[in-house]
């Protein structure tokens, strides 16, 4: 059934913008070729890795996968919308129209073009940005006080050791006074990625790197990946806390499994076994890969919860499917009673489909204020 449904986009294509523009005979089957390899995209996915998450072909071949695939969807929306507007003005002139050949290749040139575009964005090392949050209940010991949030890297073959070279880069020189990363380290075995991911071991902040799974790590050996990230100087916080001390004042950052570890037979969040024994009154950060549950957060006092996965929404056309399937967080900061709630749009992309507009990448860094 999933290929089927994946089969109709090309399919249309194909039937709706290849076969009525008026090229050689010849020419034809050899577009409809490759309309399909494009759109069968995930399917090379799995049989270059085993898996639909870890393309394993060299860089420039993901890049033109990604790029066809992108374009493949652009060009399907564009011919709903040119086919929508031949039916309104068939039932408002009565009159059947023909879609000039010139517009079917404005739609197929544009497709290409924004295709691109958005590529060029999903690929960038992001700036950092800065965000203050008000915290109940903080010390004046910590007022002032930067965390530096990294999420979805996916570090993979799209995501290569140059660019998590670059990320490392640009994160230490932010100077956070810890660095957090909210799941979603990569795609693909540790065999695959222990190169790739290897610069993260340089990443350094004072009070150390925390970290959370995200669903991706239970995709590829989660007990190996929880060891190796362990070994890169990572402090995993598994249903775990950890506290900072600024003489007698305390700040908690705890952290949960992710929602997805039940169907891996592995524990899931557990925010209660997360914040069993904190020091009292201190303020709680909250690291969860996925936001879906931060009003649970909010009703146990946590003051600021910092969660990914969602990418921003990467489209605005996919931000309200998104929102279906994350409570309605989907981007950036959000109010939940006393709680702050910051989805990160992601540092990097799932290598399946990385394509941004107007949903830029970031690595954003959290400045604390006393109430």
């Amino acid at each position: 059934m999933r290929m089927l449904i994946f089969m109709f986009l090309p399919l249309f294509v194909i039937a709706d913008w290849l076969l009525p523009l008026p090229l050689p005979l010849l020419v034809k089957p050899g577009g409809a070729v490759l309309i399909i390899v494009a759109a069968l995209y995930h399917f090379w996915c799995r049989c270059s890795s085993g898996s639909v998450f870890a393309p394993e072909f060299p860089r420039p071949v993901v890049i033109l996968f990604n790029w066809g695939f992108g374009t493949l969807v652009f060009l399907f929306l564009f011919q709903l919308l040119l086919d929508g507007g031949v039916v309104v003005a068939a039932v408002v002139k009565g009159q059947w129209l023909h879609i000039p050949p010139v517009v079917r290749i404005a739609a197929g040139g544009f497709a290409g073009f924004l295709a691109a575009f958005a590529l060029v964005n999903a690929l960038r090392v992001p700036p950092v940005e800065d965000v203050t949050v008000v915290i109940p209940g903080l010390d004046k010991a910590f007022d002032g006080y930067t965390l530096l949030q990294l999420s979805d890297l996916h570090i993979s073959r799209l995501f290569p050791r140059t660019w998590t070279e670059a990320v490392t880069e640009r994160a230490n020189a932010a100077q956070a006074d810890m660095i957090v990363i909210t799941g979603d380290f990569i795609d693909g075995s540790v065999a695959m990625r222990r190169d790739d991911i290897a610069p993260l071991a340089n990443l350094s902040a004072p009070d150390g790197m925390l970290a959370v799974p995200g669903n991706h790590e239970y995709f590829f050996d989660y007990d190996a990946w929880m060891k190796h990230l362990s070994s890169l100087g990572f402090k995993m916080l598994l249903n775990s806390h950890d506290t900072v001390r600024r003489g007698d004042a305390r700040l908690v950052i705890a952290g949960v499994t992710d929602r997805s570890a039940s169907g891996h037979h592995l524990a899931g969040p557990d925010p209660e076994a997360a914040l069993a024994g904190k020091p009292a009154d201190a303020p709680v950060i909250l690291l969860d890969h996925q936001p879906g549950e931060a009003h649970n957060a909010a009703e146990r006092g946590v003051a600021l919860q910092l969660s990914g996965h969602t990418h921003g929404g990467m489209l605005p056309l996919l931000s309200w499917l998104v929102a279906r399937g994350n409570n309605g967080f989907v981007s950036r900061r959000y109010q939940i009673g006393g709680m702050t709630l910051y989805v990160s749009n992601g540092t990097g992309l799932w290598p399946g489909f990385a394509l941004r507009l107007g949903v830029p990448s970031e690595m954003t860094r959290f400045r604390l204020r006393c109430a």
